[in-house]
């Protein structure tokens, strides 16, 4: 059996002087057969370099990105080269899943990037949704992600001055091309959120600011919808001078104001409900409260992050980010 098994690099992109690397751990883990699989870490400043240069030194048909951070359950390669048996299909995926006994913050800020009002179709990066099926860019993140090395290659790897959404131009590359890229929501890895308040505004601003990227560089059809949020800011601009407005209007806007205040709270005490009925995670009362908050914010950052990028000028990192890269493949 061992064989007909295609061979596959994992790779993982971490900082200088990590010694600690739970993805390796994990990996070392993976029900494969050890002829078949070899684990490269990059270690570097940016992760877009260090996945490019570890993809030059790989030697598996099958490329299996991991973050430093991610732990993949034991089964997922024997499950995920289950689909790369259909020739056509170039990538394959699925969610990255808050682990159940990570700090109540962190639960709060999975719940909301695993709300539909908050991150839309991409909501499925952050929690089994449906079955396995063919998908896109919106449904795949890079830190569970399988794909052919030809293709890789063929495309020229991601483009760096995309950080940090270098993968999602590259699968629309693909798709365009006619690759087929499958999400499969039981191909899960277990990640913890982003552990500060802090940390998630920083994310979600940089997540605008790369989208709005992509899509000047990139435009697509699908990224419609990411200027909701962006526009969503102006409106709460134009709120601040309803003093100022005709009663009419001013009425107007206080009633979206009320609808979105409405539809954002069930929408939070949806997902709070949902949790507890499985019994997922340490979740307290007034969780649906905080989340609501977090889905406004949510809409705030990334909207301010999107205008931020539709104004930047991306550009490749400096030479000397890609000459620190070191690449070391690691013994089972």
């Amino acid at each position: 059996m061992s064989e007909s098994l295609p061979t596959v690099s994992v790779i993982i992109p971490t900082r200088p002087g990590q010694s600690e690397i739970a993805a390796v751990a994990a990996a070392r883990k993976l029900d494969y057969p050890k002829d078949k699989l070899e684990i490269i870490v990059a270690r570097g400043r940016q992760p877009s370099v260090q996945r490019n240069a570890a993809i030059k030194k790989a030697a598996g048909e099958i490329i299996y990105f991991l973050d430093d951070d991610s732990v993949p359950l034991p089964g997922n390669l024997r499950r995920a080269i289950t689909h790369f048996a259909n020739p056509d299909v170039k990538m394959v995926g699925g969610p990255n899943v808050c682990p159940p006994n990570a700090p109540l913050i962190e639960q709060r800020f999975a719940l909301t990037m695993g709300n539909w009002l908050a991150f839309g179709p991409s909501r499925a990066r952050y929690i089994p949704v449906g079955t396995s099926r063919e998908s896109g860019e919106k449904e795949l993140i890079l830190c569970n992600l399988l794909a052919r090395r030809d293709t890789l290659t063929e495309l020229g790897g991601f483009n760096e001055s995309l950080y940090p959404n270098e993968e999602n131009a590259l699968m629309d590359e693909i798709q365009k091309r006619g690759g087929k890229l499958i999400y499969d929501p039981e191909l899960f890895i277990f990640r913890r959120p982003r552990p500060t308040f802090a940390a998630f505004t920083k994310m979600l601003m940089t997540y605008g600011r790369g989208r709005a990227e992509q899509f000047r560089l990139h435009p697509t059809i699908g990224s419609a919808a990411n200027f909701v949020p962006p526009l969503f800011c102006l409106f709460l601009l134009g709120c601040a001078g309803m003093p100022f407005f005709d009663p009419l209007i001013a009425r107007i806007y206080e009633g979206i104001l009320v609808f979105y205040c409405l539809v954002v709270y069930f929408s939070a005490f949806a997902s709070y409900a949902s949790c507890v009925t499985r019994g997922k995670g340490n979740i307290r009362p007034g969780t649906s409260f905080v989340v609501a908050f977090l889905i406004f914010w949510t809409h705030v950052m990334y909207g301010l992050g999107f205008w931020r990028g539709l104004f930047t000028s991306p550009k490749p990192p400096p030479q000397e980010i890609s000459s620190e890269v070191t690449v070391e493949k690691m013994t089972h």
